[in-house]
């Protein structure tokens, strides 16, 4: 195979990203500036993300109402110049109609008037005025026009029903005070409104794990991991596909989106698995499955591992734990599919020479892994915003690491090392009192130093400046999303919806814990599609989760549950937005990529289910060899399983194989020992008429009259 051959991408088969995003992803779908103006709206990002490092490492102190008031206040501003109320405004470069300007400005001030006057509006309580009552109902609207720019209609539309529930519940009750309460409840009651749970996680950490990503992806650790996947599995059969699995999966821990990992990282590997023989859906599909599945994958799970562990008050490590083994049989199970069809395709893996030694690339580039690790150590000893602080500081001092090393640059490694020593010169004499500002310090120092490595190095001013700049982008959707979520948080607690739910459907599902699954998962499905993955989670652990925990679900199996389902509405049809993201890459049928991801991501469709009705496969109150057991035969009933999806294990599967190898798959994975050994016995079965076969297939023909007739 020549050079020609392997090469990633040819110029007919050219990516752009850029237009895919915007395309499938909202969040991309952002006015373009240049000259003074884009200087200005990149300073004002820039500042918003400062300012909510600072918050959180200087002015901890500050009360609830400020933060989350001045929070959205930025959001809002920022949201109305950047996002253009339809798509074709973007076309129009320094274009920002005047009603924008009134919208981001009004709305801006109406979350500024509470955090100005917060002091008057607590001591109002429910007796708030006419003005109050204005006030909230403008930036409440004003927040669900950014919403449907940034985000979508879905949640705008559950949200919408929810609050029209609250207003007749309102109304009904007492009409003269009804909107009012109705204000009260979702702009100015910090506990359950608007101001509720989802902001302040988004504010508190979310938006500081956003900061994280937007660093990473500047550090090069996307090229790294595609590399590091290269050289593991890039010579086996079919390769690039498996190489595809293994970098998605480790650039979707920390992206948090599923559409813009599969844009992101499968500009490089859907060209080079159509190159290597794989359909066009099929590589597309592949690429959105692994994209899709980074958000389950430990330790970071796209944030949602840290939000998990402030609504379940569960700490982090378990939670971690806890998602390993879905994780690994979800990857696996992608992985096997694709090895299946590329023996029934008979597709080969890259040459030798076009794959990266696998110590060589540890040895080189293994520093980059540095922030993740300071990331796992730290959650286990501080918090989730302080942690993300201190992977943020760790990302800066890599990418003060000289991309070269030679007699010139060799010096400049002492540039890490001076931040670093700052830190701990601060913060070790001094303990945990001036921890917080030896980070701070310790940053600044690196975005010093970064006007010092003049190109040598990652880290330059640009680099710092984009970061921030694309952290603050990429929060608006996410933020006005968890918005919406504490609007129906709000709803459900004023109301006691929650409860009337619960009273509901638990007496109609308790017959049939099956029922009151399949239901959630279509709900988590339904509301996923569009919705950013923590909004959608945040959602669906409010209202299902605690149906699921009342029937008898633990609250980690029921909160895994809902989240897995919320996850793969990405590659779920109609709305697959990540499979379709891919298939504008791959220019495949769009709606067969969507079909095609979902049977590659079968397994994140089966082991939620396992997982709610045997709990020892989140590991909780499991033996260790209990745990052992459940590996090795999950692991098995995956193999079955795949090799009945593709048809194809030694040779082609008959319809009544694939049948029998589904049937043994699922015996396996679901935990306990009778249904292991009839799995088992299910899939030997079949693994012996596949050799014999496989057997028959390859023995020569005895004479020549066998070849003519052959």
């Amino acid at each position: 195979m020549d050079e020609n051959k392997v090469s990633l991408q040819t110029e007919d088969e050219a990516v752009d990203a850029d237009a895919i995003m915007a395309e499938f992803d909202r969040e991309s779908n952002t006015r373009i500036f240049t000259g003074w103006r884009k200087t200005v709206i990149t300073a004002i990002m820039s500042l918003f993300s400062v300012y909510m490092i600072s918050m959180a490492l200087v002015f901890q102190n500050a009360t609830k109402y400020t933060k989350l008031t001045t929070f959205l206040a930025f959001i809002v501003f920022i949201g109305f110049i950047i996002f253009p109320a339809y798509k074709k405004q973007t076309k129009k470069i320094n274009y920002v109609p005047f009603y924008d300007i009134i919208l981001s400005v009004v709305g801006a001030g109406s979350f500024l008037y509470y955090a100005i006057f917060q002091e008057d509006i607590i001591l109002m309580s429910r007796r708030i005025g006419p003005l109050q009552i204005a006030i909230a109902l403008v930036a409440i609207l004003i927040l669900v026009e950014l919403c449907r720019r940034a985000v979508g209609w879905p949640i705008i539309i559950v949200a919408g029903c929810f609050v029209a529930y609250a207003a007749f519940n309102a109304i009904s009750k007492n009409p003269d005070t009804a909107l009012r309460n109705l204000m009260y409840g979702l702009f100015y009651d910090v506990s359950n409104g608007l101001f509720s749970t989802p902001i302040y996680v988004c504010t508190t950490f979310i938006v500081l794990f956003i900061i994280l990503g937007a660093l990473l992806e500047r550090t090069g650790i996307g090229t790294f991991f595609v590399d590091l996947a290269n050289s593991i599995a890039g010579s086996s059969i079919g390769g690039p596909a498996k190489v595809a699995v293994i970098s998605s999966a480790l650039e979707g821990m920390y992206s948090g989106s599923s559409v813009a990992n599969t844009v992101g990282s499968g500009s490089i590997t859907i060209p080079m698995m159509k190159k290597t023989g794989y359909k066009p859906e099929f590589a597309a599909a592949v690429e959105a499955a692994a994209s899709t599945g980074g958000q389950i994958m430990p330790p970071i799970m796209g944030a949602a591992a840290f939000l998990m562990s402030e609504i379940t008050e569960t700490p982090y490590a378990t939670i971690a734990v806890t998602a390993i083994l879905p994780a690994v049989l979800y990857f696996t199970g992608i992985f096997m599919m694709i090895h299946f069809e590329a023996k029934k395709l008979g597709l080969k893996g890259l040459p030798k020479d076009a794959i990266p030694n696998f110590f060589k690339l540890i040895a080189k580039n293994g520093y980059l892994l540095l922030p993740i690790v300071v990331l796992v150590i730290a959650m286990n000893y501080f918090s989730a915003g302080l942690s993300a602080c201190f992977a943020i500081l760790g990302s800066l001092v890599v990418s003060l690491v000289p991309k070269t090393i030679n007699k010139q640059t060799a010096w400049r490694l002492v540039f890490p090392l001076i931040p670093v020593a700052v830190l701990l010169v601060l913060w070790l004499p001094f303990g945990a009192a001036n921890m917080s500002t030896a980070i701070l310090v310790a940053m600044i120092t690196c975005v010093v130093l970064s006007f010092l490595t003049k190109g040598t190095a990652t880290l330059t001013p640009s680099v710092v400046v984009q970061s921030l700049e694309n952290g603050a982008k990429n929060t608006v959707g996410v933020a006005v999303a968890c918005g919406m979520a504490g609007l129906i948080s709000g709803v459900v607690t004023m109301t006691a919806l929650g409860q009337l739910l619960i009273n509901t459907l638990v007496p109609v599902a308790e017959n049939s814990m099956f029922l009151a699954l399949f239901l959630t998962m279509l709900c988590c499905i339904v509301l996923g599609m569009g919705v950013p993955t923590t909004a959608n989670y945040v959602i669906m652990a409010t209202i299902t989760a605690p149906i699921l925990i009342k029937m008898g679900l633990p609250v980690l199996a029921a909160h895994m549950f809902v989240f897995y389902f919320g996850i793969v509405a990405d590659i779920t049809p109609p709305v697959a937005l990540a499979a379709y993201a891919g298939s504008a890459i791959a220019k495949s049928n769009p709606m067969k990529t969507g079909v095609t991801a979902t049977r590659l991501a079968i397994t994140a469709f089966i082991v939620p289910y396992i997982f709610a009705y045997s709990p020892e496969m989140l590991l909780i109150d499991a033996q260790w060899y209990d745990v052992v057991l459940i590996v090795i035969t999950a692991l098995v009933g995956i193999f079955a399983v795949s090799a009945g999806m593709e048809g194809y294990m030694f040779t082609k599967c008959p319809w009544w194989q694939r049948v029998i190898l589904l049937g043994g798959g699922l015996l396996c994975i679901i935990p306990g020992l009778v249904t292991d050994l009839a799995g088992v016995a299910l899939l030997a079965i079949v693994i012996v008429l596949q050799k014999l076969t496989e057997k028959k297939h390859l023995t020569p023909p005895a004479n020549p009259e066998e070849i003519k007739a052959a």
